[in-house]
C-alpha cells in the first residue's frame, strides 16, 4: 500500500451515497401536497408507508408487490399508497450543489468517484436524468439491481470485487451512520455526512481538497 509523507495511505477513490448527500430526496415533497396536516402525513410516514417498507423495494422487491402488499393491509389509504410509487418522482428534489461541487473538485484532482447506493431498481432509472453528476463517476453500484444493501458487508465486498477499489486507499461518505461503520468495519476511510460544509472540512483535512479562498 502506498503512503503519503505523513504515513497515511494515499487515496485514489471516494465513494459516495447519493440520497440525501448527492441529491435531495424526501417523501415529504409529495405528501404535503396530499395531507392538510402535518402530524398527520408524519403517522402516515411514520407508520403505513415507513422507511422500512420502503427499504424492502431498495433490497429488490418490486414496486408492484409492495403496493399491493400494503394496499392489502391498509384499505382505507389505499390511494396514499398507491401515490408513493405512482407520483414517486415528486419526491425527489434537487441535486446538493455543495456535495456536487465537492465531486466536481476531486475529480479535477485525480481521484477516482465511484456511487454506493440504497435503491430501487426501478425507481433509479426514472431518477437518472436528474443525477447529471454521475456522468463524471467511474462507477454506480445500486442495491436493488443486486439485491443486496447497505450496511450488508456483501455490498460492500462486491462494490470491491466489481470495480477493483483497495478500501484502504478509498473514502466511503454517507449520511446513515449504519453504513458508515459498516464501511469502516469494512476498511474504508469512512466519513459521517453532515453537510457540505463538513465533509469539506473533513475532506481538506485529508489533503484530498484545497481550502477555500
Amino acid at each position: 500500500m502506498t503512503e503519503t509523507d505523513s504515513g497515511r495511505p494515499i487515496t485514489t477513490t471516494v465513494i459516495f451515497d447519493l440520497g440525501a448527500v448527492l441529491i435531495d430526496w424526501n417523501p415529504r415533497h409529495l405528501y404535503r401536497s396530499l395531507f392538510e396536516d402535518e402530524a398527520a402525513m408524519e403517522d402516515f410516514l411514520a407508520t403505513v408507508c415507513t422507511p422500512e417498507w420502503n427499504a424492502q423495494q431498495d433490497a429488490g422487491r418490486s414496486l408492484a408487490e409492495a403496493t399491493a402488499t400494503l394496499v392489502a393491509a391498509h384499505p382505507e389509504h389505499a390511494e396514499l399508497i398507491e401515490a408513493f410509487y405512482g407520483r414517486w418522482d415528486e419526491m425527489l428534489g434537487e441535486p446538493i450543489e455543495g456535495t456536487v461541487q465537492i465531486a466536481r473538485e476531486l475529480r479535477a484532482n485525480g481521484l477516482r468517484l465511484l456511487a454506493l447506493t440504497n435503491w430501487s431498481a426501478e425507481t433509479f432509472p426514472r431518477a437518472r436524468h436528474r443525477l447529471t453528476f454521475l456522468d463524471f463517476f467511474d462507477g454506480v453500484l445500486v442495491s436493488g439491481t443486486v439485491g443486496l444493501m447497505k450496511p450488508d458487508p456483501a455490498i460492500y465486498r462486491l462494490l470491491v470485487e466489481r470495480h477493483v477499489v483497495d478500501p484502504g486507499q478509498a473514502v466511503f461518505v454517507d449520511d446513515a451512520i449504519k453504513n458508515v461503520e459498516a464501511a469502516a468495519a469494512f476498511g474504508f476511510d469512512a466519513i459521517h455526512f453532515r453537510s457540505p460544509e463538513q465533509l469539506r472540512d473533513d475532506l481538506m483535512g485529508r489533503g484530498l481538497l484545497a481550502p477555500v479562498d
